[in-house]
C-alpha cells in the first residue's frame, strides 16, 4: 500500500508542481517581516502574500478539536500569522498518506523521523541545509546542540526537518515506592529483575491483601530495549561498515532475554495482556497500582508522578527510571527516540513563512505553547507568576513538547520530578537506532515470532530461526 501511494505521490506533486510553479512568485519582491525571529529582511514573506499556514499534526496541537481552536488561534495571537492545523485523533500515518497522496497541500508537516525519511525517498520535502545556517535562532547552539543535527541529517548530507522537541528516551520505568516498602535494592542483572518483579507480583505491595498486582507490563514488543541490553542488543537496525543490515533481536544472542520474558509470563508475573495492550492501557495499569514496572518514556516518569501527587499530594507514589539491565561488562543500553521534525513540502505555497514559524516555535513563546499550552485556558500569568489551570494540569504541560533544547528558556514550572535523572539515564546510555523505511514490515515479523517465544507458543530458538528466516526471505536483512 505504501509503495503504491508513493507512487501516487509522486505523479500528483510532479504535475502540481507543474501547474503551480512551486506554490511561489518569484517576481514578488521580499519586505522586512517584523514577526521574524531571526530578524533577516531576507526571511520575511512577500509584500503580497497572506500570512497563513496549513500545517498537518501528528502531536502538536491541541488535546481535543474544539481546544485545537484554540491552539490554530493562540498562534494568530503569538504570530500574526493565521494558522489551519489538521490534527487527527487517530490512524495519522495513514490520513496522512491519504491528504498527501489526493495532492493536498500543506506548509508544514509535524511528522516522526521515519515518516520523514519516507517523504524524503519519494523527492517531496524542501532541504533546509541554508536556511538553518542562516538562521540566527536554529544554528545558535543554546537553542539546538549542533551534535544533534547529525540525527536528521540525511545520507546526501541534507537536513529535511527541524526538531519539534526534545525526544528522549525509553526505559524500564519502575515503582520506587514498592522497591523501599518491600525493601528490595534497584535490580541490575536479569536475575535480580526477576527477583523484583516476583516480588511485585507475590507480596502485596499495594497493600490491599489481595494477589491483583504484576511485575511487569508493556505495550506490545514496546519497548523491551532495556531487557535486551542484558545481551547488548539494539531493537531496530544495525549497519555494518560494508552496508549490511541486521536486527539484533533475531540472533541467537537473544534467546536467553527471551527465556527470561517468556518465565515472567509462565509465573504470571508479566502481565498476560501485554501483547495487546496499547501504550494508554499499559499507563493506567502504572498509575493504578496494578503493575510495578512498565517500559516507556523518560518524559512520562514526570508524568505519571504529577498525575499521582495531584489526584493525592501525600501519595507515597514515585516512578522512577532505570537504566536497563546490564550486560556481562556492566554496560547498559537504552534506546533513544526517532526525532519528531517539522518538514516543508516541495508545493508548500508559504515556505519562507512556513520556516520562519519553525524558527518561533523554538523560541521563548513557542516553546511555552508546545508546553503549557494556551493562556488562559492551560494557564494564567498573574505578576510574572504561571498557574495552571485544571485542564492544564490534566494536560501535564505536553502539547507536543514535553522538553524543549532550548537552555535560554527555563520551564516556568521546573522540571516534573524524576525527568531530570531519566533524562540524564538517555545522554549516558542511550543511542538513535536505524529506522529505515522498510521498518514497519520487519517490525512484523519480529513482534509476530518474539511473541510465540514469549508466551511459549514456540522454543524461543525456533522463534528466532524462523524469525530471521522470514526475514531474510523477504530481504528485510542481509
Amino acid at each position: 500500500m505504501r509503495k503504491q501511494l508513493g507512487l501516487i505521490i509522486s505523479v500528483i506533486l510532479t504535475i502540481s508542481l507543474i501547474m503551480t510553479g512551486c506554490g511561489t512568485n518569484s517576481n514578488t519582491p521580499s519586505s522586512t517581516n517584523s514577526a521574524s525571529p531571526s530578524g533577516n529582511s531576507d526571511k520575511g514573506t512577500t509584500t503580497n502574500e497572506k500570512r497563513e499556514l496549513k500545517i498537518m499534526s501528528g502531536v502538536v496541537g491541541g488535546k481535543t478539536p474544539e481546544e485545537n481552536e484554540l491552539f490554530e488561534k493562540e498562534i494568530e495571537r503569538l504570530t500574526g500569522i493565521k494558522v489551519s492545523i489538521n490534527k487527527p485523533a487517530s490512524d495519522f500515518d495513514q490520513k496522512l498518506l491519504a491528504a498527501i497522496g489526493s495532492g493536498e497541500k500543506y506548509d508544514l508537516l509535524q511528522i516522526t523521523k521515519a515518516q520523514m525519511n519516507t517523504f524524503i525517498n519519494q523527492g517531496i520535502l524542501t532541504p533546509l541545509n541554508d536556511k538553518i545556517k542562516g538562521s540566527s535562532v536554529l544554528s545558535d547552539d543554546s537553542v539546538i546542540p549542533s551534535g544533534e543535527w547529525t540525527q536528521v541529517t540525511n545520507a546526501d548530507g541534507q537536513i529535511y526537518g527541524v526538531f519539534t522537541k526534545y525526544q528522549g528516551g525509553t526505559m524500564p520505568t519502575i515503582r520506587k515506592d514498592w522497591l523501599d516498602k518491600l525493601q528490595l535494592a534497584v535490580p541490575v542483572t536479569l536475575d535480580d529483575y526477576y527477583n523484583v518483579l516476583k516480588a511485585f507480583k507475590e507480596q502485596d505491595p499495594d497493600g490491599n491483601g489481595k494477589p491483583d498486582t504484576y511485575g511487569l507490563t508493556t505495550a506490545g514488543m514496546y519497548e523491551l530495549q532495556g531487557f535486551f541490553s542484558a545481551a547488548g542488543l539494539k531493537q531496530r537496525y544495525v549497519i555494518d561498515a560494508n552496508g549490511k543490515r541486521d536486527i539484533p533481536y533475531s540472533t541467537d544472542a537473544a534467546i536467553p532475554v527471551y527465556d527470561f520474558l517468556n518465565r515472567l509470563y509462565d509465573e504470571g508475573i508479566l502481565d498476560p495482556n501485554f501483547a495487546t495492550n496499547d501504550s494508554g492501557k499499559m499507563r493506567d495499569l502504572f498509575l493504578t497500582d496494578r503493575v510495578g514496572m512498565v517500559t516507556y518514556w523518560d518524559a512520562w516518569i514526570g508524568m505519571f508522578n504529577n498525575i499521582r501527587q495531584t489526584e493525592d499530594p501525600n501519595t507515597e507514589f514515585e516512578a522512577m527510571g532505570l537504566p536497563g539491565v546490564a550486560d556481562a561488562n556492566g554496560n547498559h543500553m537504552l534506546r533513544r527516540g526517532d526525532p519528531d521534525v517539522w518538514v516543508i513540502p516541495i508545493n508548500a505555497a508559504n515556505p519562507e513563512l512556513a520556516f520562519e514559524f519553525i524558527e518561533w516555535w523554538h523560541t521563548e513563546p513557542g516553546l511555552i505553547l508546545g508546553s503549557l499550552g494556551i493562556l488562559d485556558n492551560d494557564y494564567t500569568v498573574a505578576d510574572g507568576k504561571y498557574t495552571l489551570t485544571e485542564v492544564g494540569t490534566e494536560h501535564s504541560s505536553d502539547h507536543g513538547v514535553p522538553g524543549w533544547y532550548n537552555k535560554n528558556v527555563e520551564h516556568p514550572f521546573g522540571l516534573l520530578p524524576g525527568v531530570q535523572h531519566a533524562r540524564d539515564l538517555v545522554l549516558k546510555y542511550a543511542e538513535l537506532e536505524e529506522t529505515p523505511t522498510n521498518w514497519a514490515d520487519a517490525e512484523k515479523i519480529i513482534n509476530e515470532y518474539s511473541f510465540k517465544a514469549i508466551m511459549g507458543n514456540m522454543p524461543a530458538a525456533d522463534a528466532v530461526k524462523n524469525m530471521r528466516e522470514e526475514l531474510k526471505k523477504n530481504n528485510l536483512i542481509d
